[in-house]
């Protein structure tokens, strides 16, 4: 069964640097659509790699994306041609990107976010209009409609002035 708060509170515990894009971040900003993975960039060096390695190890981390399901077995040596990594985990789907289309590589997602606290702690998410823009430029039906209702949310935080953002 998944649970995504906890696979969050892990990488926040280990101080795995991310940002919180996808299905869980437009749910932070309000959407209503339900998500079945976590969707992060996080910075790909040697040292966050190996860091997201330890905090899902007691996961049972495999590769999804590859027809064995290898086991999720980071080196430094290993860390140095990673773009992306999908994995299945026992609190499900987490998939790391290197990059986000429409916005940019790491550096440029984590200007383009905002801080919000978790029931695991503080963490990054795309910001509502970086998060449209990432939506726009993926273009599958399940993003125009999350497009839709992230449009809704931008337009009536205009009308009604700041506000915080929803809290998980």
């Amino acid at each position: 069964m998944a649970d995504f708060e906890n696979l969050l509170a892990r990488l926040i515990e280990h101080q795995v640097e991310f940002v919180l894009v996808g299905g869980f971040a437009a749910t932070a900003h309000g959407s209503t659509l339900l998500t079945v993975d976590v969707d992060i960039c996080m910075r790909f060096s040697t040292d966050n790699l190996l860091g997201l390695q330890e905090a899902v190890a007691e996961l049972h981390p495999v590769h999804r994306m590859t027809p064995r399901r290898l086991p999720l077995r980071l080196t430094p040596e290993t860390c140095q041609d990673l773009k992306n990594l999908y994995l299945d985990t026992d609190f499900g789907q987490l998939d790391c990107l290197g990059m986000i289309q429409g916005v940019g590589d790491f550096e440029r997602v984590k200007e383009q976010s905002v801080e919000v606290s978790l029931p695991g702690g503080i963490c990054r998410i795309l910001s509502l209009d970086a998060l449209i823009r990432s939506k726009e430029a993926m273009g599958r039906p399940r993003d125009r409609e999350s497009v839709l209702q992230l449009k809704a949310i931008r337009d009536r935080r205009a009308r009604q002035g700041p506000s915080s953002i929803s809290q998980m």
